[in-house]
């Protein structure tokens, strides 16, 4: 059989997580309409009579301003210097620009193979792709150009045999009904922080990290304590809500997910700290694996 490892790399908000939760078909990477939502690498694993293929969610690609997003531009730079091939998607139904420029300047040097990927095609007109392709043809130098639509599947399938394709024959890396090697303790971090981003205003996002302090499970009742950071007290003012309403609507909605992947019922707690200047802070970023 063939194996191999692939980054799946582009800007914020192109359809990274949404591609890989679609491969490996349950949700091992959060979603959200806002950009950065990606802090760390995330592993799906597909396994086929065929293959075996572990792709590596990655953070968008931008320009760091604090040490955090100086971890997160690391960590894709490293996915793509030592991965087997790289999936450059990119949000085709988006105007071309500088962040599109700068992206295809950090994948020239790399010596990978590489694949283009035009996604939210179902949101462009058939007409308006040909230019699209022509233009990243001449910018990159792509094995593969193919045009998909991560939410919806369109193309994804093949995708998958193309992908094999490029791969060496090797072993197995994880057993074959595995589909990520997140720890558990990550995971449900990554859920709470899922609905305190979408639950929270605009600014939120990137201010805001969940640690989780407590982690007890028995066969009936999975205990999660967890703590909420975000840098001021207007901040923490605003997770919190009028009467703790907002803070209470975001455990009943982490909760509910939470269930839904455990497969049976959980107790949340959550606590809302500031910590000010956290994401210049190396202490805590190590321990959001971040570091």
């Amino acid at each position: 059989m063939k194996s191999g490892f692939v980054s799946i790399v582009g800007r914020p908000n192109s359809g990274k997580s949404t591609l890989l939760n679609y491969l490996v078909g349950e949700k091992v990477s959060i979603v959200t309409k806002k950009p950065q939502t990606t802090r760390r690498i995330v592993r799906g694993i597909v396994t086929r009579p065929d293959g075996q293929i572990i792709f590596l969610d990655t953070p968008g690609i931008h320009k760091p301003i604090h040490r955090m997003n100086q971890s997160m531009m690391k960590a894709v730079r490293e996915a793509m210097a030592d991965t087997d091939l790289i999936l450059l998607i990119v949000d085709a139904s988006a105007e071309f620009g500088r962040g599109d420029e700068f992206t295809l300047e950090l994948l020239k040097p790399l010596s990978r193979k590489k694949f283009l990927l035009l996604n939210k095609i179902d949101l462009v007109e058939k007409k308006n792709l040909l230019p699209i392709i022509d233009r990243y043809s001449k910018a990159g130098d792509f094995e593969e150009i193919i045009p998909i639509c991560a939410l919806s599947g369109e193309n994804v399938d093949s995708l998958l045999s193309e992908i094999l394709k490029y791969l060496a024959e090797g072993p197995m890396f994880y057993p074959d009904d595995q589909i990520s090697d997140q720890p558990e303790r990550a995971i449900a971090a990554e859920m709470i922080r899922e609905k305190l981003i979408v639950l929270t205003e605009e600014e939120m996002p990137y201010s805001t990290a969940v640690v989780i302090d407590r982690f007890e499970e028995d066969e009936k009742l999975q205990r999660i304590f967890a703590s909420i950071f975000v840098e001021r007290d207007s901040q923490k003012a605003i997770v919190i809500g009028k009467a703790g309403q907002k803070l209470k609507q975001i455990g009943t909605e982490a909760r509910k997910a939470l269930e839904s992947f455990f497969g049976r019922k959980v107790f949340l707690e959550l606590h809302v700290k500031v910590k000010k200047h956290w994401r210049d802070d190396e202490e805590m970023l190590r321990s959001l694996g971040l570091e």
